[in-house]
């Protein structure tokens, strides 16, 4: 067993690991953050999609001792009390989920692509980005409608996602 250290959700964690342990199995079953989910576990999904150091990254392609001293972002991380992110006020206002399952890691993805082009997104580049995150229910229209408009408030720093 390995000890590992990280900061997740802003918090200072510790916890013992098998060299093999996952970070996505680390933050599901050691710290009981289940909004990373698991969906395929060969990193075609993105339903595990979190930050490290900043960037989006799946979670069930790295192990648990890798992310050793990272800054670690969840799902759960986001919001400020009860006060959504922009994105997700934005999935929630434009209807950008069915079943939520992919809509974890969709969230990560988008503020992490929103992070990345602060002078906005237009639709080609929201569905090629999302290449990588798959979702099974929706057809993705809303959920790129919902990122897009997330993007626009974050770049007009309206805290409304119209």
């Amino acid at each position: 067993m390995t000890n590992v250290t990280m900061t997740v959700n802003g918090q200072k964690v510790s916890g013992s690991v098998e060299g093999r342990t996952l970070l996505v199995q680390f933050l599901r079953d050691t710290l009981g953050l289940t909004g990373t989910h698991v969906g395929c576990d060969t990193s075609q999904c993105g339903a595990c999609t979190i930050h490290l150091d900043g960037k989006s990254v799946k979670a069930c392609s790295l192990l648990a001792v890798q992310a050793e001293g990272a800054e670690i972002t969840t799902i759960e991380g986001l919001a400020e009390g009860d006060v959504l992110h922009p994105v997700q006020a934005a999935f929630k206002e434009h209807h950008g989920l069915q079943c939520g399952f992919c809509t974890p890691g969709m969230i990560m993805a988008a503020t992490d692509m929103i992070r990345r082009h602060p002078e906005g997104l237009d639709e080609e580049t929201v569905r090629e980005e999302l290449e990588g995150n798959i979702c099974r229910c929706t057809g993705y229209h809303n959920i790129v409608k919902a990122i897009m408009a997330a993007s626009e408030a974050v770049k007009t720093g309206s805290t409304k996602a119209a």
